[in-house]
């Protein structure tokens, strides 16, 4: 996939945070290449230690990809501590990921949470309850086996255009219900 008209300094505590959970990326120009991958490694702290995620205040990571940067590391090998620590609860969609879909996460708290992947993922009928965890759950949905259904799609919808129509243009197997 290619990111057009990015503004990649802008991007790199994302991109960093993403490499971290085994996305590589490549920068060329005023575009951010993201090549497809058949394996994602989640990078350990130095000496070993599990890494954690966190999210930050600008330029730092933003909370707002805390939920996507969950459901991304259920499918990369390893273990990694998520922590959102500007809005408690904002991970409580997790729950859902794991006892709905079998991803292995551990909350700790309102603002942590333990993401061991990888993880198969399975089809579910799922609830958005918020734009950011709406977006999360659908892109664990897009790596599940089998079909998924996601009500209250309103609360996506309320933040991305046409977002169903911009994935199968990727080659996603979406479809809206009537």
């Amino acid at each position: 996939a290619i990111i057009r008209n990015a503004v990649p300094d802008h991007m790199r505590m994302t991109r960093l945070v993403f490499k971290r959970l085994g996305v590589e990326t490549k920068v060329e120009g005023d575009s951010i290449h993201v090549p497809a991958q058949e394996r994602f490694v989640i990078e350990h702290d130095l000496g070993g230690a599990i890494p954690r995620v966190q999210s930050q205040i600008w330029p730092g990571f933003p909370s707002d990809l805390t939920s996507i940067a969950t459901a991304m590391a259920t499918q990369s090998e390893g273990t990694v501590v998520i922590h959102e620590w500007m809005f408690e609860g904002r991970l409580y969609f997790a729950d859902a990921l794991s006892r709905e879909m079998g991803a292995r996460i551990i909350l700790s708290d309102p603002h942590r949470a333990v993401v061991i992947g990888p993880s198969q993922l399975y089809a579910a009928e799922l609830r958005s309850p918020d734009i950011r965890a709406g977006m999360a759950l659908l892109a664990a949905t897009l790596c599940a086996k089998g079909t998924s259904v996601i009500n209250g799609v309103e609360q996506i919808d309320r933040g991305y255009e046409e977002l169903d129509g911009r994935l199968r243009a990727l080659g996603a197997k979406i479809e809206r219900a009537a």
